[in-house]
Formats: structure tokens, C-alpha cells, sequence
């Protein structure tokens, strides 16, 4: 570990309880996260639990570069993945998952609910287990993850593991029921904007301005009845592919500054393939770095792009 990352952990380790031990600081590049490994004690109960508690976390709102940011958050998870905790936050996340009981993902959920590392071949056979853990993480539970030795597979994989916050992370992310979910597609046409044509299955509602750009201001509640107008400026419809197509793109937009070209045009109808330096990376002010980049709004992307393509 480097010099610099091994005295930032012993300083977040020196803010924490005596019962909190900090292995490492770890980022994952792919998905911008930063995790610190940790061994919790809890030696009233004689158990331990060695796991990764994430402490830059889009998708629920943590955004910790202090040493005292990071604290607080790993003193919330060793309160929440307290032995004493873990049966009665069971007992609501099973009767949480009654309503999607036989939908495939709760099979997926049960197996990592015990808060252990799960190799992937512990999961349920299915043709697309990415989309069943980000069906997790989109009913806003945090979840970790780490490459790490599988001696029954032989050989080094993903693991996953889930941290017993609140449903939302330790700040609350922005859920959607999927009563909401089903209405933003009705409304907005079941048009398909990277196809350009309506579907009747298969897409998602996407935010315009990528969740990798929020911070904690930009978490809304997303009320059953948002009005229509307020639908169509913050959603677009993607199939999956195409969403992780998205995401990736985003992803590279906020670590390199080079924003995305669809359809491999180089068209900006704002700005060019360059992230504009008078604009924050993250924050609300960030959306205004993402106009005129085709992947923030593609139906008016191929709108202006077609408008300059009819002039003289």
C-alpha cells in the first residue's frame, strides 16, 4: 500500500472504535468506488465480520474524501451489521421481497442477505445475473464487491457482499417504485431514443444527467404521481444493453473529461468533446456539462443534429 493511502487509513482508523480494524483502501475503477476493507469485532457476541465498507458510493449517495467523513461511515456500518440487528433486518427484508417473490432477482438476494462474500456460482442459474445484482442495487441496498481467491472454482473472481445499511445507503439514494417505473415508460411513449422506435418491452427509464455526476443534493424523492413534465425532462427510455452502454460512457466522461460520441459521430449541439472546465464534475451545476452531449439526451441530440444537416 502506498506510503500516502497506508496514513489516510490509519487516520480514519485512529477516528473509529477500538473494535474497528482498516486492512486497505481499495478502488474499484470500472464502477468509481472506493472501499475501505475492514475487520469489525464484537466481542460481546464473540463474532467478527471481515468485509468492505464503501465510503464513495454513487449509487447511495456517499461521497466521503475526509478522514472524518470516512469514519462516520464505517462507525454506521459497524453499528448496522451488529449480530444483535441481523434478525429483525431479516425479517424486513423478507417481507420487503414478498411483493416480487418468483421475479428471479429475490432468489439472488437471499443468497447474499447474510452480509458473507458470495462467489458468483453461488447464485441462482440465470442468463443475466449482472442485471439481477443491479436489480439489487436499484431497490437501493449497498452492496460491495471484490476479486478475490474462489478455492471451490479455483481460480480469482468477483464476490459480492451485502452491508446491512438502510435501504438508500447511509444518505439515501433515488428509488423508484415500479409503479413509477411502468408509468415513466407509459408516458414517455415507449419510445425507444437510441432505436428511434416505440416497443412495447425491454426498456428502462434512464436520468438524463448520470447518477455518477450526483451528490447528495441531487437525490430527490420520485413520487408515484410526478407530474408528466417533470418525467419528460429527466428520463429518456434505453434497453438494457443500451443503458450499460450508457454507463460506461458516463463513467469514462467523469475519469478522462472526454465526452461521449453515439453512433461514433463526433456532434455536440452544446460545447465539444471536452468537459468544460467552468463546470463542476459533480453537483447539480454538473447536468449543465452533459447539454449537448448525444448520450445525456438523445432524442434532441438527433433532432439538432438533423437541423444542421438540412442547412444550406
Amino acid at each position: 500500500m502506498p506510503e500516502a493511502i497506508a496514513e489516510e487509513v490509519k487516520e480514519v482508523e485512529d477516528l473509529t472504535s477500538e473494535n474497528v480494524t482498516i486492512k486497505q483502501k481499495r478502488e474499484l475503477l470500472k464502477a468509481s468506488e472506493v472501499y475501505l476493507d475492514v475487520r469489525f469485532v464484537y466481542p460481546d457476541e464473540g463474532e467478527v465480520w471481515d468485509g468492505s465498507v464503501p465510503v464513495y458510493y454513487r449509487r447511495t449517495g456517499v461521497f466521503e474524501e475526509t478522514s472524518e467523513g470516512m469514519a462516520d461511515v464505517i462507525e454506521q456500518a459497524y453499528d448496522n451489521m451488529h449480530p444483535s440487528k441481523r434478525e429483525q433486518w431479516e425479517q424486513e427484508q423478507r417481507k420487503f421481497w414478498e411483493d416480487f417473490s418468483g421475479n428471479v432477482t429475490d432468489e439472488f438476494f437471499y443468497v447474499i442477505m447474510d452480509g458473507e462474500w458470495h462467489c458468483g456460482h453461488e447464485f441462482p442459474d440465470n442468463n443475466n445475473p449482472s442485471r439481477r445484482i443491479q436489480d439489487i442495487k436499484e431497490k437501493g441496498y449497498t452492496l460491495s464487491s471484490k476479486r478475490m481467491q474462489c478455492e471451490e472454482c479455483d481460480r480469482s473472481k468477483m464476490h459480492r457482499q451485502i452491508v446491512r445499511f438502510p435501504r438508500g445507503g447511509p444518505t439515501g439514494y433515488e428509488t423508484m417504485s415500479d409503479e413509477l417505473r411502468e408509468r415513466i415508460i407509459r408516458v414517455l411513449g415507449r419510445y425507444d431514443v437510441f432505436e428511434n422506435t416505440t416497443r412495447q418491452q425491454g426498456l428502462l427509464p434512464d436520468h438524463k444527467f448520470p447518477e455518477i455526476r450526483w451528490d447528495e443534493t441531487v437525490r430527490e424523492d420520485n413520487p408515484d404521481d410526478m407530474p408528466e413534465e417533470e418525467i419528460e425532462e429527466k428520463f429518456q427510455l434505453l434497453d438494457n444493453q443500451r443503458n450499460q452502454q450508457k454507463r460506461e460512457v458516463c463513467r469514462n466522461c467523469f475519469q478522462t473529461g472526454e465526452r461521449g460520441t453515439p453512433y461514433g459521430i463526433n456532434f455536440f449541439y452544446e460545447g465539444d468533446e471536452e468537459w468544460p472546465e467552468d463546470v463542476p464534475e459533480q453537483g447539480p451545476e454538473a447536468e449543465q456539462g452533459c447539454v449537448g452531449c448525444g448520450w445525456y439526451d438523445l432524442q434532441k441530440w438527433r433532432a439538432e443534429l438533423n437541423k444542421r444537416l438540412q442547412e444550406p
